[in-house]
């Protein structure tokens, strides 16, 4: 028998099936859809089983040296799934394979040396390398000094030792031991009693637990030691084994159980046109546009439940890893241990741990952020992607896919409805919804008729004008200080993180920029250290300006550290609860912070993008907005758009209970019709203002955009090949297909590396994919052997 194997080797002469035999002892093990390790040149390396065939054409064909999983890790729909991902995203299929996979599952190779002939036939200076041991690890080897690694290569030559490849997974399930009882006489209860008391206790303990119990927790909770179990283990009374154990992730959470809440008519009839499908087991895309406050989120569960009800699986996914923490309260407090979590917060462990409960069909709901809609459910009923706007659902590296278009081709396969929910839907989605082609459910009102919250657009430069130079208005200020005396909460946004935009000279106007990419540097107080957010290159903060020498350097712009200074010498008696990258970045930080402001321990929430959605805290009655307009002036055609959904997200966030809310919305240019129209909560008005300028510019949903990016550490080459692509896609597309560059890209450097980049805009472009693969299959020679590099992302969504 003979497998057919795409292996993990990402480049273009490799993006193909390779065939190798079958041993006999693995022939009913080896099924598509399997990791395997196989010998690949001198390498052994991981492989995905595509196929199994009884005929090949390749001679001296190699065998499959190991079977890493008994059973498939991919299912035949994956596997199509990620054929469909590498073809949509022009991306190599074992990338598209890797990104459905918890890292725990990807292997990586290591190299050994190790020796061939006896110890004594070794040179004295290659002995010493190996010092007792016959195998040497060879990254070790190359850490030490340069003359190690020429001592070897001439051992190596001379056959003394020979490179040995070895593949290991990066995690491991995680095991306790357990101890229970073994069949006990009643004489030998009696001996043990006389004899030993500590023994008898612990056997005691032991029979009043009706299955294997953790070893270490029973020798704990009786006060015994391990020398008394081990002496029970000896008398053959107790037996103990490994077993193994799953790392919960919300093992320190409680979670008391809901029950379904009473719906409004708005949301039955809502839930109803979502149930037709899950009913009918029909795929329909359904686009869920409700008001923030509207209960989007109980329709999602009353709407799983459903699906449970018919022995079917589900998957919630949310945008960001700072709104799991609600989300997963409140779906384990609806269906416990039915549920699942996904997201980057996780430890590999624990993502490796609850990928395998999936697998096992031990929970029927995942909840997690993007990579979750790749969760190996093979009966799906309902898929829903929550804040479908969002930008965090755009994957940026290869593979490029939207988790928006890969949930509607895993509903189509499974006949199941997929719901994209939002209260700011992007343009795209909400014209498709206009048009027909998904079906439009509206929620115009919040939950119990609550109104939305009065929102106050600050002109700053009326408060500048009138000799106010803080950065909070003084509205701002008194409503803040009305919410501390009234014992209320206030959430304030500021779309930036670190201390300080940029760092610059008054005497010279030289900005601090990073030396690796044209970009300024960002100011953080904590390690008074300018970093770059490309990078990540980092140096101390300069006293004086490198380019004048003046002393007159100084931060400029407000970062979220900077605003809490600021806050505590306005409020200095004020609890301020920042969130941003930098005080979440340890796991379990973003719902720590959560949970203490939503237990009243913070007077005001301060943070960057993560606060501005999901949060649902009763408490809240003010949502401040600092610098409004920061996204508005991004040379990108979705700048309005974002704008308009974050705003209008943040305001979201106040008076969702009895008490009233408020939003300050400070601005620089208050009369842009994305700030404007907040303060009517107007996203009808809106779709009709940017869907009119998306028409005259000739951008989405009006055209299909497609982003070619080029880059080499040489500027000459950057500018030629990509002058090279412009005319080939301009020579080779139809004549109404728009080819646009090669430009400079808008950052023109990262990590010392150059940018240009041509961008490509089309209705209907038959020959774009087959296109797109010429050019990369063309340069891919190139990009292997030199430093060339041509990223494609056929639906982007940033052009930085």
């Amino acid at each position: 028998m003979i497998a057919r194997i795409i292996v993990d080797v990402p480049t273009a002469q490799t993006d193909r099936l390779f065939d190798y035999k079958v041993p006999n002892e693995w022939d009913t093990l080896v099924q598509p859809g399997i990791r395997v390790v196989v010998p690949f040149g001198p390498r052994k390396i991981q492989g995905f089983v595509m196929e199994r065939t009884d005929t090949s054409d390749v001679k001296n064909m190699k065998a499959i040296i190991e079977v890493l999983d008994p059973v498939p890790v991919l299912s035949d729909e994956l596997l199509a799934l990620g054929k469909w991902l590498a073809k949509a995203t022009i991306c190599f299929q074992v990338t598209a394979f890797q990104a459905m996979l918890p890292a725990a599952l990807k292997t990586k190779v290591s190299k050994k040396i190790q020796v061939r002939v006896e110890k004594t036939e070794l040179p004295e200076q290659v002995r010493i390398l190996f010092g007792n041991g016959n195998q040497l690890d060879w990254d070790s080897l190359k850490k030490g000094e340069p003359s190690h690694l020429l001592t070897m290569k001439k051992a190596i030559e001379a056959g003394l030792v020979e490179i040995e490849y070895a593949t290991k997974a990066h995690t491991k399930m995680k095991t306790e031991r357990v101890v229970t009882v073994s069949d006990v006489s009643d004489s030998e209860l009696e001996s043990v009693q006389r004899k030993a008391k500590k023994q008898f206790e612990l056997i005691q303990y032991l029979k009043k637990k009706k299955q294997p119990f953790p070893s270490q927790q029973a020798m704990s909770e009786t006060k015994t030691s391990r020398a008394t179990l081990n002496a029970l283990l000896d008398k053959g009374l107790v037996r103990e084994w490994a077993q193994e154990v799953y790392r919960d992730p919300t093992s320190n959470d409680t979670f008391n159980k809901s029950e379904p809440l009473l719906l409004t008519p708005q949301q039955q009839e809502a839930l109803h046109m979502i149930s037709r499908p899950i009913e009918e087991d029909r795929y329909e895309t359904i686009l869920l546009h409700g008001v923030t406050g509207s209960g989007k989120t109980e329709i999602y569960l009353q709407a799983i439940a459903k699906v449970l009800e018919k022995g079917q699986e589900a998957i919630m996914l949310v945008p960001e890893i700072s709104l799991t923490p609600q989300m997963v309260n409140r779906f384990k407090a609806r269906f416990g241990n039915l549920v699942a979590i996904m997201h980057s917060g996780l430890s590999n462990g624990e993502k490796y741990d609850e990928w395998r409960k999936i697998h096992r069909k031990e929970v029927s709901v995942v909840v997690g952020a993007r990579s979750a809609v790749f969760a190996p459910f093979t009966n799906l009923g309902l898929l829903i992607v929550d804040e479908e706007h969002e930008s965090s659902y755009k994957q940026e590296e290869a593979p490029r896919y939207h988790t928006r278009d890969v949930a509607k081709y895993r509903g189509e396969i499974h006949r199941a409805p997929v719901i994209l929910g939002s209260a700011t839907p992007s343009i795209e989605s909400f014209a498709r919804a206009k048009k027909g082609n998904y079906t439009l459910v509206s929620l115009q009102e919040r939950v119990n008729a609550r109104p939305m919250p009065e929102v106050e657009i600050v002109d700053m430069r009326e408060e500048l004008r009138n000799g106010n130079r803080s950065m909070f208005s003084r509205a701002l200020l008194q409503g803040i200080r009305d919410r501390l005396d009234r014992k209320e909460q206030s959430v304030l946004f500021l779309n930036r993180r670190g201390y300080s935009t940029f760092v610059m000279c008054r005497d010279c106007g030289y900005v601090a920029s990073c030396d690796y990419c044209d970009i300024s540097y960002t100011y953080h107080r904590k390690g008074h250290s300018l970093k770059c957010h490309y990078c990540g290159d980092e140096k101390p903060m300069p006293t004086t300006c490198s380019e004048c020498g003046s002393e007159h350097i100084r931060f400029f712009g407000s970062g979220t550290q900077k605003v809490e200074e600021e806050l505590y010498k306005h409020f200095p008696e004020a609890t301020v609860i920042r969130m941003d990258v930098d005080t979440t970045r340890k796991k379990g930080s973003h719902k720590a912070l959560l949970d203490a402001f939503g237990q009243g321990k913070g007077d005001i929430l301060l943070g960057t993008q993560m606060i501005a959605k999901g949060l649902d805290f009763p408490n809240i009655t003010l949502v401040g907005v600092l610098a409004a307009d920061s996204m508005l002036h991004i040379p990108d055609f979705r700048s309005a758009e974002r704008t308009f959904q974050v705003l209008e997200q943040v305001a979201g966030r106040a008076g969702r209970a009895e008490l009233t809310g408020e939003v300050i919305v400070q601005s620089y240019t208050p009369e842009h019709y994305s700030i404007q129209l907040v303060k009517q909560h107007d996203y009808e008005q809106f779709f009709a203002s940017e869907m009119r300028i998306r028409k005259q510019g000739g951008y989405p949903p009006y055209y299909y955009m497609a982003l070619l990016t080029i880059s080499d550490q040489d500027l000459a080459t950057v500018i030629k090949t990509s002058g090279k692509i412009a005319e080939y896609l301009k020579r080779t597309l139809s004549k109404d297909t728009v080819v646009l560059g090669p430009v400079v890209s808008p950052i023109a450097r990262i990590k010392d590396r150059y940018r240009y980049q041509c961008v490509i805009k089309y209705k209907h472009e038959p020959k774009l994919y087959e296109t797109l693969e010429t050019v990369l299959n063309h340069y891919q020679r190139d990009t292997t052997t030199k430093r060339l590099s041509i990223s494609m992302d056929v639906h982007p969504y940033f052009f930085m």
